[in-house]
């Protein structure tokens, strides 16, 4: 199959252009940096020509709710909109496990929008919701540090490895649309700050950790907010596996 990557650039989008690869398709990246503009549509319809599926893992870094739910409404448009005129078969979204529960979030705010464009717009869709990645919790305290010092929520996550994710991605894009897919976890949960803990530990690096529900997430996000459905499709890396790989 000819199947385009949307964000192929990214960490999840250049582990499911490779699964993809492996498994025989023809992949077309989509980035910025390759010349398809996603909040212009420069370049998607050339891009997009001979397309059957197309995989959206695209980020925003908008902190602000506002805009991050606009560049998520103007890139999934733009490419919802080039998918119909080239014919595309199969939209399928990367998502995240209880964006509806998290209310406060900016960026959540933005995958709400997301979502919603996809299910009412003019392709057949699948959306593939997953937990956060083994990396958040260093991703988190990369935001957040200061003279050693980061800010973290003591959130409770079951992290999943994001070459997981990308395999599941590929194996969805290359099947029929499905819907709403169920969850994608890892095997077990963790504290988010004993996650970075243990990554800065294993990468060789020392930061203080500061718990704290002040910084990026709040405490409407505490709880069981953020872990998967009990139908969860559990994906077999570990963290203990994925921080070997760390060190």
């Amino acid at each position: 199959m000819r199947i385009a990557v949307a964000g192929a650039t990214g960490n999840i989008g250049a582990l499911t252009v490779a699964a993809l690869e492996r498994a025989g398709h023809q992949v077309v990246r989509i980035s910025r940096s390759l010349g398809v503009d996603l909040t212009s549509g420069e370049g998607l319809d050339a891009a997009l020509a001979g397309v059957e599926a197309v995989v959206d893992a695209t980020n925003s870094t908008a902190t602000d709710r506002e805009e991050a739910v606009s560049w998520f409404r103007t890139t999934t448009g733009n490419l919802l909109a080039a998918g119909e005129r080239a014919g595309v078969r199969h939209h399928v979204l990367l998502s995240i496990a209880g964006v509806h529960r998290a209310e406060g979030n900016a960026h959540y705010a933005g995958k709400r929008e997301q979502e919603r464009l996809v299910t009412q717009g003019p392709l057949p869709w699948t959306i593939l919701p997953a937990t956060q990645f083994h990396d958040f919790a260093a991703m988190v305290t990369g935001w957040t540090e200061h003279e050693g010092v980061a800010t973290i929520a003591p959130l409770l996550v079951q992290p999943v490895a994001p070459g997981d994710v990308a395999e599941v991605l590929a194996e969805i894009a290359a099947g029929a649309p499905q819907g709403r897919h169920r969850d994608l976890a890892g095997p077990e949960p963790q504290d988010l700050v004993d996650m970075a803990r243990r990554t800065n530990e294993a990468r060789g690096r020392t930061v203080r950790l500061v718990p704290t529900w002040s910084g990026l997430f709040d405490s409407s996000m505490a709880g069981e907010v953020l872990l998967p459905g009990p139908d969860a499709r559990i994906a077999p890396t570990t963290f203990e596996q994925w921080l070997a790989t760390q060190r």
